[in-house]
């Protein structure tokens, strides 16, 4: 079991990261991953400054920076992987994991152009920002480096609302089938994990149920027994940015407990 413990502990081990939407959710877990796997330095980027600077302490200043980052802006998106490079000498891993959902049904009858605007705009736009720069300075670098783009099991299977949200995640699939073919031959890999619904204040928040109640609701999101968690989600960005993925380049792993696994109808 230790030998086990200390090979899980060095997976990413002298890697340098950067996380965006790092300050709370799946991405502070990530970051922590990241951390407890190995990595010599995280980058959290986010605009919940205060957040995000506590995440940065609680990691310590020797291995993390907060760096504020609103990922609809490209030219802070080119100046966090700048200023990651600048301080850390490389840039190894890049989790695009930003994106918001609309508070609104957004069904497509009454679909507000305006709010699908501004989800297109972080959850695409933002990652495709991301792919961008983490990409050119890699390859700059000659580094090959594993880049992940949060998506989402809705984008695979569609859903009764929230329809911004679902097609902002399609395309972000799209994203990062495109950019992989482009991608491979300089051993940069870009993959996507695609959650189901995880039991977190925010998911609470959308579901409409309180945090007692939440595990019951979200289990029956899952065809297996339990629910899934945030450390669930992390462990599966973390396989795809180490060498435990090294061959692996343009997939989107669902992490959804089989519920959006096809079903013969009879």
């Amino acid at each position: 079991m230790a030998d086990l413990q200390q090979t899980k502990s060095k997976k990413l081990e002298g890697k340098v990261a950067i996380v965006t939407g790092g300050a709370s959710g799946i991405g502070e877990a990530t970051a922590h991953n990241f951390i407890n796997h190995g990595a010599r330095a995280v980058v959290i980027a986010d605009i919940q400054d205060e957040k995000g600077q506590n995440v940065a302490a609680s990691i310590g200043p020797d291995r993390c920076t907060y760096i504020h980052c609103n990922v609809t802006d490209e030219n802070q998106v080119k100046s966090l992987v700048e200023s990651t490079v600048s301080i850390y000498g490389r840039l190894d891993i890049v989790f695009s994991n930003a994106g918001i959902i609309n508070k609104r049904p957004q069904t497509v009858l009454e679909l507000d152009l305006l709010e699908f605007d501004k989800v297109i705009t972080v959850n695409t736009r933002g990652a495709a920002a991301c792919v961008k720069h983490a990409a050119r300075v890699m390859k700059e670098g000659g580094v090959k480096g594993s880049i992940i783009c949060m998506a989402s099991a809705l984008a695979s299977r569609g859903f009764e609302t929230s329809t911004d949200y679902t097609m902002s995640k399609s395309a972000v699939i799209g994203l990062v089938r495109s950019a992989s073919l482009q991608l491979a031959g300089d051993g940069i890999r870009v993959n996507s994990v695609s959650p189901g619904v995880v039991g977190t204040p925010a998911a609470s928040a959308s579901l409409g149920v309180d945090e007692d109640h939440l595990d019951e609701v979200v289990e029956k999101f899952s065809r297996m027994k339990g629910v899934l968690r945030m450390k669930h989600v992390s462990d599966a960005v973390s396989f795809l940015a180490s060498h435990d993925s090294e061959f692996v380049t343009g997939i989107d792993l669902v992490v959804d407990g089989g519920f959006t696994t096809p079903q013969d109808v009879i």
